[in-house]
């Protein structure tokens, strides 16, 4: 048949290539190995028509393919998404990395409500069973490298809180507050008084929860509102992990609130992902292109660039810049990790297909950052002008402060 002649011709074309530890079974049986060695990596095809997804082997049409049921994976979830890359780098031309199509996504209100419920709304039992007790869903600061995942993820806290110097009776915005970790710590260690913010109901509830048993209502507010609806003046502000929702388009006029609602002396703290492509935006062979299919619809990641020059234009002043980029390759990894050791658990809760999704974008993430196709800053930044007089002339009372 026509198909066994090309698909036979592929695999002889890979193994020629590159030695793959990948085993391709199909469903009549017959097997093709893309090395002499003993595979660490199953391929299942159930039926003909998967086929078409193995001819132009980028990482969306297999990570489609995956999640949609056309194709079963076994082996170790770093392995398959090595194996995935080869195959696609190997397959696919220099200038077949899909790089993404300029489009111009529309940043409503509604519209973003609606994109945070469906990735952070799956459930809060769903993240619990792969995240810190804290369930921190951000990048965690492994400060000597050898910290579990918990002490990781409060060392990140503080270590963002001490960056902007919150101080006792200091007024502290969370924009994108999660289930509600960092506004906890700064009123537990650090004395703020804040305002976390969220448009996820079951991120929303789950804070409203956790500070009220902390006994900490009279310090902390949960809100269930947009960051562009917000009013007040706060001393610090922090964003972690959220203004990846905010749109390219947009970005001077996030800055410009967050400009806005900050006092003049006051410190703020972005915390996000950022692309190091800074053509075109896009992580190599449509691994970005499988995440606005599947995981943040409407996401868009800016390069550090970029972020400056909007933050610029709204305003502020970056004073202090960090990359964390191997930090995140790191937690995505114990995330992911975690995700398979509780994988029945998972299955028990969710279907099949959000199963599918989360597995192979915790893992395909900690990859991405490993490879430098996405990275990780945290910047300090105050009103344009305004010398911040809290903020010392060096950054030794960072790592002082932990010391």
């Amino acid at each position: 048949m026509f198909w066994e002649k090309k698909l036979a011709a592929w695999v002889e074309e890979i193994r020629h290539a590159t030695a793959l530890p990948l085993r391709l079974e199909l469903w009549n049986g017959r097997q093709f190995d893309f090395s002499d060695s003993a595979p660490q990596v199953t391929l299942r095809v159930p039926h003909v028509s998967a086929l078409t997804y193995l001819f132009q082997p980028s990482l969306s049409n297999l990570g489609e393919a995956y999640v949609e049921g056309k194709i079963d994976v076994d082996g170790p979830v770093a392995s398959i998404i090595s194996v995935a890359n080869t195959l696609a780098a190997k397959t696919l031309k220099a200038e077949g990395k899909l790089a993404r199509i300029t489009r111009s996504i529309r940043h409503s209100k509604e519209k973003d409500a609606e994109a945070i419920r469906y990735h952070y709304d799956v459930s809060n039992d769903f993240y619990r069973l792969f995240l810190d007790e804290n369930m921190v869903y951000s990048c965690a600061y492994f400060e000597n490298g050898d910290e579990d995942l918990a002490t990781a993820q409060l060392k990140k806290i503080d270590h963002i809180l001490t960056k902007i110097q919150v101080r006792p009776g200091d007024t502290l915005l969370d924009i994108g507050c999660g289930w509600g970790a960092l506004v906890l710590r700064a009123a537990q260690k650090f004395g703020a008084k804040c305002v976390g913010i969220t448009l996820s109901e079951n991120q929303y509830a789950l804070a409203k929860e956790r500070v009220e048993k902390a006994g900490l209502s009279d310090r902390i507010e949960i809100r269930l509102q947009d960051y562009r609806d917000v009013t007040g003046t706060f001393d610090r502000i922090t964003s972690v992990g959220m203004f990846e929702h905010v749109g390219l388009k947009n970005l001077p006029m996030y800055f410009s609130r967050i400009n806005a609602l900050l006092a003049d002396d006051g410190l703020a703290m972005n915390h996000g992902i950022t692309t190091t492509d800074i053509e075109n935006g896009e992580s190599p062979y449509g691994g970005g292109e499988f995440v606005d299919k599947y995981v943040f619809p409407a996401g868009e990641l800016p390069h550090i660039s970029l972020v400056l020059k909007a933050m610029q234009q709204g305003g502020l002043e970056a004073f202090d810049i960090e990359n964390l980029r191997k930090h995140y390759a790191k937690t995505c990894a114990i995330w992911a990790d975690n995700f398979e050791a509780r994988a029945e658990e998972i299955r028990k809760i969710t279907d099949e297909k959000h199963y599918r999704i989360w597995r192979v974008y915790l893992a395909g993430s900690s990859h991405g950052f490993n490879q430098d196709w996405i990275s990780l800053y945290q910047v300090i930044c105050g009103k344009s002008n305004r010398h911040a007089e809290v903020l010392p002339q060096s950054r030794r009372y960072i790592y002082d402060a932990t010391a």
